[in-house]
């Protein structure tokens, strides 16, 4: 098994695990500069050969053998705009600086692309955000208005098979013949996920072959459910209903006014696991309703308000509602003295 560090991982933590990983069979890389270390791994038990032998390793590739098979994999961690440039710095010139982004890594594809040979199952394994792949809203944007987002066109060209990670939903990557492709995260991370199902995709290839690929789709241990409920009341009947279901859930209650922390309180007792309650408010569809709510109370109902509603019915102190006042009535007076 091969796992390279993504956006949300610290590197050094990751591979902190190494020296026990590489006994069952796991590399574990955290950086692009990463070198793995070269030996046999895996199954120690003299009656059983090892898991795997790692040939040849340098910055950025391994070449493998498996049960007589070789394959060379090409291993990008995840590449921040600093550790891509630490990996390209040698002779790295003004011009080359100016580059963006999506040439550098392919620059360095190209580069590592070239330990791949006729005789070996050729792959490319790494973290990052392929232009053209769908986001889920879940993910930890790892691109700045597109700035660090990669081509597909600035992938290998000849590796038979690419396997990324960032996000979340399954999916091919599109003008690329399924040769590169997201197998998104094992379990749902938010509400925005519930649409599809999770898994894995096992490719079996073969040296100058074309990868084969199928879909493992796994069963959700613990699923995200939605509740829409028109009142309160209805809400803390469901709660104590559907009390010993083993799920996450999202709360949306129609409701007049903000909800009593009493209310919240209980909503959690007979239901573990609520993810957030968020109250829609009757009759503030229109702009000018909601301006209207919002002049007939004080600044300090409406901070209160909306503390609760984000703390999910944990009321501020009053030492943060003093300190809040007095930054908020301190700017309202130096409006006053400058009009």
């Amino acid at each position: 098994m091969l796992v390279v560090a993504g956006n949300h991982d610290n590197p050094e933590r990751l591979v902190a695990a190494s020296p026990l990983s590489y006994k069952h069979g796991v590399i574990l890389l955290g950086e692009p500069k990463s070198i793995a270390r070269q030996g046999s791994f895996g199954q120690e038990n003299s009656a059983k050969e090892c898991d795997f032998e790692i040939i040849e390793s340098g910055e950025g590739y391994i070449e493998l053998s498996i049960r007589g098979e070789k394959a060379i994999i090409i291993t990008l961690p995840y590449p921040s705009e600093k550790r891509l440039n630490e990996v390209l710095s040698i002779g790295l010139t003004d011009e080359d600086r100016q580059k963006s982004y999506s040439d550098r890594i392919g620059q360095l594809f190209e580069t590592l692309s070239t330990k791949y040979r006729e005789d070996t199952v050729n792959l490319a394994v790494s973290h990052l955000y392929v232009m053209g792949g769908e986001e889920s809203g879940s993910e930890r944007s790892i691109q700045l208005g597109g700035s660090l987002s990669v081509s597909p066109l600035k992938f290998p060209k000849n590796a038979q098979y690419s396997a990324l990670g960032h996000l979340h939903r399954p999916q091919k990557v599109p003008g690329t013949m399924g040769k590169i492709r997201y197998s998104g995260s094992p379990i749902q991370y938010s509400k925005s996920e519930i649409s599809y199902s999770k898994g894995a995709y096992l490719v079996e290839v073969i040296a100058g072959g074309e990868a084969e690929i199928s879909q493992l789709l796994f069963r959700n241990y613990k699923p995200i459910e939605v509740w829409k409920c028109n009142s309160v009341e209805e809400a803390l009947e469901k709660c104590k209903v559907d009390s010993a279901r083993n799920i996450w859930v999202y709360l949306e209650i129609k409701t007049k006014e903000i909800i009593s922390t009493e209310n919240i309180k209980e909503m959690k007792r007979n239901r573990r696991d609520i993810v957030s309650i968020q109250p829609i408010l009757e009759g503030l569809e229109r702009e000018e309703d909601l301006a209207e709510c919002l002049r007939e109370k004080s600044m300090e109902e409406l901070f209160k308000e909306y503390f609760i509603k984000e703390k999910a019915g944990l009321e501020p102190s009053k030492e943060l509602m003093d300190l809040f006042l007095s930054i908020a009535y301190d700017e309202e007076d130096s409006k006053n003295e400058t009009s």
